[in-house]
């Protein structure tokens, strides 16, 4: 659906956008992520045709955008931070004007409309003035704005900010809703949404695309292997004797205890062994008892904070590791 080729836009001396590409296929809902000054913004605005590229290509099914600029801004719904609404017009009024514009027929408009209201959920405020809306509900209008001219694709920016938590639901599944029917490009500093609605992630930094995958494939590739986490009713030394039994165990670290009278730690295999059996005979057999094991997992923002922030500071991926997620202790045992 969406095909950005070695995109690059410069300002002067400054690359804002450096050689990104990415594809983004029909019906998926991708999160776009990036730190401020990343270039997320610059490129969000050439997908929609606000901004010109320096060099390199976009299509939009198929169009290149520079060939076919009035088909393609046809086929894309935009939502900004601050949707750009008329304070002074009732919802009718702002989304029968917004029709206006993006070459609704006459005869359709009216059915569309009441359609689009419905989906967002405004129906109920349709003859107020937008100026006397909840933020929630102007940012559904915004939505509407977007959704009008029954665009394939919608590029939602900051689509939560300032909602409270009911809010910031109602907005989420309405795009999970959405993503049924529309290829969907979502950018938010709020990461748990990020996780909650999009299965694949792309993060820009400097500029460049670093990461383009699924949160768990991401995670997998950042910590390198299967890593189990154990809450332990037993002293290091006895923990450490027990599970030097177990040969698949590569590495294993202690952390933090995060539980009186407890012993915390990560034990960690080649990529792809699955060690928990082993895990549990060792301790079973060593009368030490499991108080918790689950598979370590890295949340968005520690995939986010370590992709963004290793080649910045030089660290490598396990130092970077190390200060986001799993807050080591200095004890160590291979």
């Amino acid at each position: 659906m969406i095909e950005v080729t070695n995109l690059v836009r410069r300002y002067g001396p400054h690359i804002a956008v450096d050689r990104a590409s990415f594809t983004i296929e029909k019906g998926e809902i991708v999160g776009f992520l990036g730190p401020n000054g990343a270039g997320k913004s610059t490129t969000m605005n050439i997908l929609t045709g606000y901004l010109s590229p320096t060099e390199g290509t976009i299509k939009v099914d198929g169009q290149d955008i520079l060939e076919y600029p009035m088909e393609i801004k046809k086929k894309i719904g935009y939502l900004p931070e601050n949707p750009p609404l008329y304070q002074e017009m009732t919802v009718t009024e702002y989304l029968s004007f917004a029709g206006e514009i993006k070459g609704v027929p006459s005869g359709e408009k009216k059915e569309r409309l009441n359609r689009i209201m419905e989906t967002v959920g405004v129906n109920d405020v349709s003859k107020r003035l937008i100026k006397n809306l909840s933020k929630g509900y102007k940012q559904r209008v915004g939505l509407a704005q977007a959704m009008i001219g029954d665009p394939q694709v919608l590029i939602l920016d900051e689509p939560t900010a300032g909602l409270d938590p009911t809010q910031i639901r109602e907005i989420r599944s309405l795009i999970s809703e959405l993503g049924k029917d529309h290829t969907v490009i979502l950018s938010s500093h709020i990461l748990p949404e990020v996780s909650a609605v999009c299965k694949r992630v792309l993060i820009i930094n400097r500029g460049r695309i670093v990461a383009d995958d699924s949160p768990e494939n991401l995670a997998r590739r950042i910590l390198g292997g299967s890593h189990i986490h154990l809450r332990l009713d037993a002293a290091e030394e006895a923990v450490s004797a027990a599970l030097k039994k177990v040969s698949q165990i590569k590495k294993l670290e202690f952390l933090e205890p995060q539980e009186s009278g407890s012993v915390e730690a990560v034990a960690e295999a080649e990529e792809d062994i699955d060690i928990r059996r082993d895990l549990f005979r060792a301790l079973a057999a060593a009368d030490i008892p499991i108080l918790m094991m689950r598979s370590l997992d890295l949340s968005l923002e520690d995939i986010f904070f370590n992709l963004t922030t290793k080649e910045e500071s030089g660290t490598s991926t396990e130092t970077s590791l190390h200060e986001t997620s799993l807050k080591k202790s200095p004890k160590e045992e291979k």
